[in-house]
């Protein structure tokens, strides 16, 4: 189906053209293939050339709660217990974790009993804590979902994490449906990371949901966070030359509409070049342009607790989830020969170049995960939902414009 409404016609950039629709209720779902490019909305709207979406609602034929592996040994290599992450398609993308956090050589500082950072406990990541579980809500909206697990035990920590096979991400637009359920003392995280050898080279853009804490506050961070002193001077700027966490690189943001973590709620984070951008069901809570991450990055998703000053102590027999229905991003990569960088992404659109002919949103959709058409080729632009939409397309048309004169 195509949009019927009368057209309206702005100029952009010096003399780049686009025709706007005054928009109707309905949109044109299409399938990746008859995409070019994604277009995302927000205040940094950005392009994308690539998206990919991961749903866990219906998969009962995997629902299997595991029992908890009490050695810590045998719990690093356990596999995980569903056949679903033995899938190709799981696996070209992800990798579920089975490591612990006792120090090695390239370990961060030293916790205590030889362990990494300034951990107080053992921390092992499990396979077997990553699993498909049914959802046993009232009146339930999905059938089955994610979950990664972490509990406390006499001995350790058992964790869950799994993290994208590749680390060639560069800029991309993340979002989930998920909630955190359980004790005080875990953390529920979803970041981007680029590994260095120095905390302060390390480049991160965090969601970091902390159990200890309020439940309607999340942490929004683009790390490295920590200032260390140790060099002498006022380096937060406030004037006490303290250690602490930089105020320029996070934000401590709460939940709109009164939601709170427990609650099922749309997390997004748009790391984009200029600034990293944080959502809750549609509404901006944070955004930082300090430090933002510029190099290519893996993505990792976990659950844990090491008994640290940032996780806090999780009591013994105290367990927390994450919980996850699906999970959609676009993005671009930095793969040889992939020549749809963010640059070149934006001038393609910009030209109508026939590697971005048909510009598509996964946020005007009404299927989630599947894209609808915004605009094909450079003078037919169809913002595809209500008449404030079409403002929005307008808007994120003038200011991605702008984004690619200043990026050119």
């Amino acid at each position: 189906m195509r949009l019927e409404a009368s057209s309206i016609f702005i100029a952009l950039g010096g003399g780049l053209v686009r025709t706007a629709q005054a928009a109707s209720s309905t949109v044109q779902l299409v399938n990746d293939t008859g995409c070019g490019c994604f277009l995302t909305n927000g205040s940094e709207p950005t392009y994308y050339a690539r998206h990919m979406f991961f749903d866990f609602r219906s998969l009962g034929q995997y629902a299997r709660v595991p029992d908890i592996i009490t050695n810590d040994t045998v719990a690093s290599y356990s596999p995980p217990t569903s056949d679903f992450f033995a899938s190709d398609r799981w696996n070209d993308t992800w990798q579920v974790q089975g490591w612990s956090n006792r120090n090695s050589s390239g370990g961060h500082g030293e916790g205590k009993g030889g362990l990494t950072g300034d951990a107080t406990v053992l921390m092992v990541n499990s396979p077997s804590n990553v699993y498909i579980e049914k959802n046993n809500d009232s009146g339930a909206a999905s059938d089955t979902h994610l979950t990664l697990r972490t509990k406390r035990l006499q001995g350790f920590q058992t964790a869950a994490e799994f993290q994208a096979q590749d680390s060639h991400y560069r800029f991309l637009s993340l979002r989930m449906l998920a909630r955190t359920v359980g004790d005080p003392g875990a953390v529920s995280a979803i970041f981007t990371y680029r590994e260095a050898q120095s905390l302060t080279d390390v480049q991160e853009a965090d969601i970091e949901i902390l159990t200890r804490g309020p439940r309607n506050k999340i942490q929004y961070t683009n790390q490295p966070s920590y200032q260390d002193q140790s060099g002498g001077g006022d380096h937060n700027g406030d004037g006490t030359g303290a250690d602490g966490d930089d105020p320029k690189a996070t934000r401590n943001a709460t939940m709109p509409h009164g939601l709170r973590w427990t609650d099922w709620a749309v997390h997004r984070l748009d790391w984009t070049p200029r600034r990293s951008v944080w959502f809750v069901d549609g509404v901006e809570v944070a955004s930082i342009d300090f430090q933002v991450p510029r190099d290519a990055s893996g993505l990792n998703i976990n659950s844990w607790s090491d008994g640290g000053q940032w996780s806090g102590n999780m009591s013994v027999g105290g367990e927390s989830k994450l919980q996850i229905q699906w999970l959609e991003m676009v993005f671009n990569t930095t793969d040889d020969g992939d020549a749809r960088s963010t640059n070149k992404q934006r001038k393609r659109a910009a030209a109508g170049d026939a590697g971005c002919k048909v510009v598509c949103s996964i946020d005007e959709t009404n299927r989630t995960g599947t894209a609808a058409k915004l605009w094909e080729g450079a003078a037919a632009a169809r913002p595809s939902s209500t008449a404030a939409s079409t403002v929005f397309w307008l808007f994120a048309c003038a200011v991605g414009t702008a984004m690619w004169l200043s990026a050119v």
